[in-house]
């Protein structure tokens, strides 16, 4: 079987929704590198917040490996750039290449169909090892810190002082 890139519908958005929050917060036996589970308490996304991102200007990218979708990443056009968010592949597929892969294909939708000149991503200021993964792809942080968004039903900081750091990327 082979992976094929394709465009979210609204009809993925449960099945989003589920590979978002298994990559998030999974569930201990199923973690991968890339969880906070042990930092934030919750839901990372439901259906109706995936239903949410279906408007102009934001698409959600998928990589399905058969019927089954194993990575998603989310693109939206914001002024003059994109915002890249929700990238999330099955935990029992990490370590493989695949959110490479799909940053790679969101930051060419970004440019290609949003025409963005800047690239633009939120990590928590607790996670130094994805926020590593970001910089070897030439993503730097702006200085911009933000509290961490009580309100927008993400999940709860189950440990002191998380964060929202913006990075940033010139595409070549």
């Amino acid at each position: 079987m082979s992976f094929e890139l394709r465009i979210a519908g609204e009809a993925d958005a449960q099945e989003i929704a589920t590979l978002v929050n298994r990559a998030y917060r999974p569930s201990p036996q199923e973690a991968g590198w890339t969880h906070e589970a042990d930092l934030i308490a919750g839901e990372r996304t439901t259906a109706e917040q995936v239903l949410s991102l279906f408007h102009e200007q934001s698409t959600i990218l998928l990589l399905c490996l058969g019927p089954k979708i194993v990575a998603c990443v989310h693109v939206e056009g914001v002024q003059s750039g994109a915002y890249i968010g929700m990238l999330a592949t099955n935990p029992a597929m990490q370590a493989q290449g695949l959110g490479k892969r799909m940053l790679l294909h969101a930051e060419a939708y970004a440019t290609e169909h949003l025409k963005a000149s800047v690239l633009n991503m939120s990590v928590l200021s607790s996670r130094p090892e994805l926020l590593a993964f970001y910089e070897r792809r030439g993503y730097v942080l702006t200085g911009k810190v933000e509290e961490y968004p009580l309100s927008a039903g993400v999940g709860l900081p189950i440990v002191e002082g998380i964060h929202v750091l913006s990075l940033a990327k010139t595409p070549a």
